[in-house]
């Protein structure tokens, strides 16, 4: 009579921890609580930078602050990657195009019999294995463009502004300067505030003469900006950032550390109170 013998608990892998009821020591098999699970938030913090105001001639006549809202130092990289992959993706035409084996011209009929020659067999001439043949998985037009929200966008801007205010400068008001459109008057400009020619510079301005446009716009490594044309690639790309005073406050007024709800909350009060002042009863004088 043949006795069954029960194996050693230690070859069992059925009487495991882990198909166990009992909680295993390991911490790999423990799930921690939602609460300990970390959320991905981005902070914003208030960047303040003092910039040297220069005059046309090129003495410095004063100072000012550029205050703007930045990311926090863990996420600032991460914000401002994703805004530019976005700007350049979203620049893609996605109009790129090949032919496949089923669309490229030819090959219909068969290039040799199927049998009694040797060779290896071939239904067509226009097969991606050959010259001229289709091409396998090549580019076919496709949308390239991606979604990003408006207020990380905003963000993304102004985190790159901030960590580019040690290179940059405030210049007083030149649009009148410049009586005739003049390339050699602006490149001797740049020399008198600092600025090397063969830099990568980027000029801010609320609004720009028509001579200001006509004599710069033949230097290569400079970028002509307005509110409008703003974006984070010619801001990562230039070397030296150049601001007039009234787009130095347009950053400041739409880019700035500036809390919307507290406004609200400003003006939540002024109601009640002018409806409290409306309500309140004639004095007895």
């Amino acid at each position: 009579m043949a006795t069954f013998i029960q194996p050693p608990s230690s070859i069992s892998f059925l009487s495991s921890s882990i198909f166990s009821n009992k909680t295993p020591s390991s911490s790999l098999f423990t799930k921690p609580p939602k609460s300990h699970i970390p959320k991905f938030t981005i902070t914003t913090r208030s960047e303040l930078a003092t910039l040297p105001v220069l005059s046309f001639d090129g003495t410095q006549v004063g100072e000012t602050t550029l205050n703007l809202k930045s990311a926090h130092p863990d996420t600032a990289r991460a914000v401002v990657h994703r805004g530019i992959t976005t700007d350049l993706n979203n620049k893609r035409r996605g109009t790129a195009s090949t032919l496949t084996r089923a669309e490229v011209r030819g090959g219909g009929k068969k290039p040799f019999p199927q049998k009694k020659l040797g060779r290896a067999r071939r239904g067509s001439q226009r097969t991606p294995l050959r010259p001229g043949g289709g091409v396998v998985f090549g580019p076919k037009p496709r949308d390239w463009s991606v979604k990003i929200n408006k207020k990380e966008k905003r963000l993304a801007i102004s985190t790159a502004l901030a960590s580019a205010a040690v290179n940059g400068i405030v210049v007083e008001e030149f649009g009148g300067k410049f009586e005739k459109p003049k390339t050699k008057e602006f490149i001797e400009a740049l020399k008198r505030w600092g600025i090397d020619p063969k830099e990568k510079s980027m000029f801010f301005m609320t609004e720009v003469d028509d001579n200001v446009v006509l004599s710069s716009r033949n230097i290569g490594t400079l970028k002509m900006l307005t509110p409008r044309t703003l974006n984070l690639f010619d801001i990562l790309n230039a070397d030296k950032l150049v601001f007039t005073q009234a787009g130095l406050d347009y950053l400041n007024e739409v880019y700035g550390d500036y809390d919307e709800e507290d406004d609200d909350d400003e003006e939540e009060d002024n109601e009640g109170t002018e409806a409290a002042e409306i309500v309140l009863p004639p004095s007895d004088a």
